[in-house]
């Protein structure tokens, strides 16, 4: 797979759907929108007869993300129930897909790992810990056996690190949490690099977050508006700047963050000023855009569905998260696939938007070994 070409893959895949006698539509934009998608769902098995499987099959999914803790159903029980389950429900997804799955977790270490001692998981050093020990070494160690962890359960992606910078120790979505490698950018920088190269040593995907930069706020966007006008700081894009230029940084997640100063109306991942303006045109990023979850109250506290995901779509987003945990649908992959492709045919996204998309998730997609 890796040494295909996006054009390969995707004619490989229409010519099976059309000899199969599958289609009815535009099998090449279904395939392309499916791709911009990573959902969340309820389940530690699947078959065949799985809603999710078939949405994988009918809506080309391109990727899931899992989790321990059901927050709508307050249980902790979800996806993981310990290794051999959940390496064989991760292998059952993938082979369900034509195109190979980004299969992700939030695995960055200390409190916030989706893989837990209680299923049989190793502990982690968190982010600030490692910042405080300041030996990339150990960082790049302990990134290599969270890779090793996660591959042996056939997780490709973690949505780690964060580099964010602890400007805030109280900022309770990270400095109370320990995600923050250091209140200093060049020590966030280097700390995440050594974290990056140690993921992809032990062969998991990462994807650095949470831009423009959640670090100085005072509140946490998973519950509401999260306004960082008066502080956040120049320096915060120093993480991104550094590390957009490294060849294995190829996926960056955004941040519901409000900041007048770049954007009257909208958050960071509904405004083309700040993905498009800022982390394209002036940190020259050409890898791959993912919201953060879209199912967050910062979001949903203040647009609908349709409305944040066309927003999300024309500021530059490339794959579009619902985690589907915080309220559950799951309904919420042919809703999203549908309504992206009407916004095609109504001429409302163009097509060529939608394809850029495409090939800058492909262009990560052939680093996957199948």
């Amino acid at each position: 797979m890796r040494r295909m070409s996006v054009l390969t893959v995707l004619s490989l895949i229409i010519c099976s759907l059309w000899c199969a006698e599958r289609i009815e539509t535009d099998v090449e934009l279904d395939i392309m929108v499916g791709q911009m998608l990573m959902i969340g769902f309820r389940g530690m098995e699947v078959n065949e007869e799985s809603l999710i499987v078939q949405q994988i099959k009918e809506f080309h999914l391109g990727g899931i993300i899992l989790f321990d803790y059901d927050v709508e159903l307050g249980i902790a029980e979800r996806n993981i129930e310990n290794r051999s389950q959940l390496a064989e429900l991760t292998s059952q997804l993938q082979s369900f897909s034509l195109i190979p799955l980004f299969i992700a977790v939030d695995q960055e270490g200390g409190r916030v790992a989706r893989l837990k001692e209680r299923h049989g998981f190793p502990n982690f050093y968190s982010a600030g810990e490692l910042g405080r020990r300041n030996d990339l070494s150990l960082t790049h160690e302990t990134a290599a056996k969270i890779a090793e962890t996660l591959q042996k359960v056939n997780i490709n992606l973690n949505l780690a690190p964060v580099v964010d910078l602890n400007t805030n120790p109280e900022n309770p979505a990270i400095g109370r949490l320990e995600r923050s490698f250091s209140s200093r950018p060049d020590s966030v920088a280097f700390q995440a690099e050594a974290f990056i190269d140690g993921l992809q040593a032990g062969g998991v995907l990462s994807c650095i977050k949470h831009f423009p930069g959640h670090g100085s706020a005072f509140n946490d966007s998973h519950y509401g508006l999260t306004d960082i006008t008066n502080t956040w700081s120049e320096a915060e894009l120093f993480p991104y700047e550094y590390l957009s230029e490294k060849e294995n940084v190829r996926m960056i997640m955004t941040g519901h963050l409000f900041h007048s100063g770049f954007d009257e109306e909208h958050p960071a991942t509904l405004s083309h000023n700040i993905l498009n303006g800022i982390l394209r045109e002036e940190l020259g990023f050409d890898g791959v855009i993912i919201s953060d979850d879209m199912n967050m109250q910062a979001i949903t506290d203040y647009y609908g569905m349709e409305e944040a995901v066309l927003l999300a779509l024309q500021a530059g987003v490339d794959i579009i998260l619902f985690a589907n945990n915080m309220q559950y649908d799951p309904l919420i992959s042919e809703k999203l696939h549908n309504y992206i492709i009407n916004l095609v045919k109504d001429g409302i996204i163009s097509r060529e938007r939608i394809s850029e998309s495409y090939e800058r998730i492909m262009r990560v997609k052939e680093m996957l070994e199948y």
